[in-house]
């Protein structure tokens, strides 16, 4: 026997969550538009650089010594500049909640009515204020990311390359052993 609060999935109404999903998928759709373009726009020179690493690591051969030193040298700039652009964001989601706060605040002093129905009415007056809000939440959260697997990248490039000059210096080691006859 089901407890409480367990879902039973025969009880569910399937049309009510597929009407709920296309809700969800409508709603998003617009906050994932926003997010897109603002992380586009700051994070364009970092994406464009990280394909251009991917299409040479898919490649057949492996990466030439000059193409690491390119990754190593470019993602630092990169990084720089988007962690700026990181910062740029954290501050506009930071005025977008001040604003909604300032919004929300404004709304509930001019209600009537209960404590809660005035938070009800409010949140439902400044839901664009919150979208604006989310929408450069999801964004900084993005270009950190993108960040983060920048220097990720960073440190794997690193590796192939200290990796590369063992084998080399062992290579050279070895060729110039003298062997013993039996």
């Amino acid at each position: 026997m089901a407890k409480k609060n367990e879902l039973i999935v025969t009880d569910v109404d399937t049309s009510k969550v597929t009407n709920l999903r296309k809700q969800v998928f409508e709603g998003s759709h617009h906050v994932e538009e926003i997010v897109d373009h603002l992380v586009k726009h700051f994070c364009e020179e970092l994406d464009n650089y990280m394909t251009h690493i991917k299409s040479i690591l898919t490649a057949e051969d492996p990466a030439t010594p000059e193409q690491l030193d390119d990754f190593i040298l470019n993602l630092p700039v990169l990084i720089y500049f988007t962690s700026e652009a990181q910062e740029t964001l954290g501050i506009r989601e930071d005025v977008a909640k001040a604003i909604r706060a300032e919004q929300y605040n404004s709304i509930f002093g001019t209600l009537e009515g209960t404590i809660a129905d005035k938070e009800a009415a409010a949140q439902l007056e400044t839901q664009c204020e919150m979208i604006v809000q989310v929408a450069y939440s999801r964004a900084y959260k993005k270009v950190k990311e993108r960040i983060t697997a920048a220097y990720e990248m960073i440190s794997s490039v690193k590796k192939v390359v200290s990796r590369r000059i063992q084998e080399t210096e062992l290579a050279r080691f070895d060729s110039g052993r003298v062997k013993v006859s039996d």
